[in-house]
């Protein structure tokens, strides 16, 4: 069901062309904390935003679609850790494919730009496993013993 367009101020909105269709929404969940236990470096979450930025911007130099998208800070919780290192800080990439900036890549296409962009962010930030979602999946990338 198509929202209707509307009016605020004496100001007309109307619905853009091409601009409706499905849901694509993504995430991508990093800790901010290096490696496993309490003992890894915090990065700040300024560090997930240059690594995303940088994938973006390579990308468009490249002529190559990219994903856009906001960052927000959270905290994991871990119920069976010890006190010092029951939560982990977090940095939590969120945005949508939508349909006027990406109607020509399919979920395919979009699930490996996610991939490629969080092992990118979880790299730089020397984890472990990164968290992607999209639309109604969910997967972990485990980085590879000994690399």
């Amino acid at each position: 069901m198509a929202s209707k367009p509307g009016r605020a101020s004496g100001i007309t909105y109307t619905t853009v062309r091409g601009s409706q269709g499905p849901r694509r929404e993504f995430k991508i969940t990093l800790g901010l904390r290096a490696g496993y236990g309490p003992a890894g470096r915090v990065y700040d979450i300024e560090e997930a935003v240059r690594s995303a930025h940088e994938w973006m911007g390579a990308r468009a130099r490249a002529d190559e679609s990219f994903l856009t998208g906001m960052f927000t800070r959270g905290e994991v919780l871990y119920a069976r850790s010890p006190a010092h290192a029951n939560r982990e800080p977090v940095a939590i990439f969120s945005g949508e494919a939508l349909p006027q900036a990406a109607r020509r890549l399919d979920d395919a296409k979009i699930e490996e730009m996610l991939n490629d962009l969080a092992i990118q962010m979880a790299h730089r930030l020397e984890q472990e496993e990164v968290q992607v979602a999209y639309r109604e999946r969910t997967w972990t990338l485990r980085r590879a013993k000994g690399k």
